[in-house]
């Protein structure tokens, strides 16, 4: 079914709430983030040399995910004592001119690098090892207890024996779950066949890794997706539920056939809830992790169905132009929500 821009934006306009003041006021940097050259090789071979390793923040002025992050999870003892012990925090801003020289000894400038790196969601961590390579990737605001268990995952080098960070996660447990698989009526029935399904339908795609222990994917099925704007906005899409645990054999987009697990480990799925889209020709047009809010659930869904990632490819510039056009129309974002 067409997505008619006006319609979708009455229907967030239902969604939203006026803002408060919570987040009003943009926190500082803590003081004991590096003051850095921006070369990051150095950055790297420094932070190595003092038994640490690095992380690249990424944010943006404005950004409440961001002021949560700061204000909320690092205001917790745990996770300010893993940061400032165990690692050195480089911030950059994804729309900044400073210039950065990259890994590859390429000059750029912090929007280069951010745009070079796909970061697609603020606040974005990047934590290194000691070649410079990437060892965990956290897209988007994460809850306390699961950036905890990231920080302590890079920091104890749990990489370098073959553990997932999501089994890891899991493992050491966290606020309690369901339990369940939430299969929701209208989702493709197992066993999924996507390439097949691909041919008999012309609708995108979202496949929704999830894990019985998440308890982000209770709130997302118990909450977000049960409301009515977020309800018709999935309605464009052919909707698929994997088990990230599971062995449950399946035929991915490309017509592959791999377990569920196995799928999940070649996408690199980190995080649960996470949402993959795909495009009428099974190729991954975008991805949405993280403690993802009703406005950016709702924008992520929009920006694939309407087929906005095509002309666009920043995510956070849609979302901007997205909340100027809602507010035009008199309403108030509670990007919180």
């Amino acid at each position: 079914m067409p997505i008619r821009p006006r319609l979708v934006l009455l229907a967030l306009a239902l969604l939203l709430t006026s803002a408060g003041d919570v987040l009003s006021a943009p926190p500082e940097h803590p003081p004991w983030f590096k003051q850095s050259f921006l070369d990051l090789a150095e950055d790297v071979a420094e932070a190595t040399a003092a038994d640490r390793r690095l992380m690249l923040y990424f944010y943006q002025d404005g950004c409440p995910y961001c002021a949560l992050l700061l204000r909320v999870n690092l205001a917790d003892p745990e996770i300010a004592r893993l940061a400032q012990e165990r690692f050195e925090v480089i911030a950059l801003n994804i729309w900044g001119d400073r210039e950065v020289v990259g890994l590859d000894g390429q000059t750029t400038t912090e929007k280069g690098l951010a745009a070079a790196l796909g970061v697609q969601f603020t606040p974005t961590l990047l934590l290194l090892d000691e070649a410079g390579a990437v060892v965990l990737r956290i897209n988007g605001y994460q809850p306390p207890a699961r950036l905890a268990a990231a920080l302590t995952y890079a920091a104890e080098r749990r990489e370098q024996f073959g553990e997932r960070f999501a089994d890891f996660h899991a493992r050491r447990g966290g606020p309690p779950a369901s339990g369940e698989l939430h299969h929701e009526a209208g989702f493709l029935e197992p066993p999924l066949r996507l390439a097949d399904n691909r041919d008999r339908s012309p609708r995108p795609l979202v496949v929704l890794f999830e894990q019985r222990t998440c308890r982000g994917c209770d709130r997302l099925h118990d909450d977000l997706l049960r409301r009515p704007p977020l309800a018709h906005a999935l309605s464009a899409f052919d909707v698929a539920l994997v088990d990230i645990d599971a062995e449950t054999p399946l035929q991915t987009p490309d017509g592959a056939a791999r377990a569920a697990s196995d799928w999940a480990d070649a996408l690199g799925i980190l995080y649960t809830p996470t949402l993959v889209f795909f495009d009428a020709a099974g190729r991954e047009v975008f991805r949405a992790e993280g403690e993802l809010r009703a406005f950016h659930l709702h924008g992520a869904l929009d920006y694939v169905a309407t087929g906005a990632y095509r002309w666009q490819p920043s995510f956070q510039r849609y979302l901007a132009a997205r909340r100027e056009r809602v507010e035009a129309l008199g309403v108030e974002i509670e990007l919180m929500e």
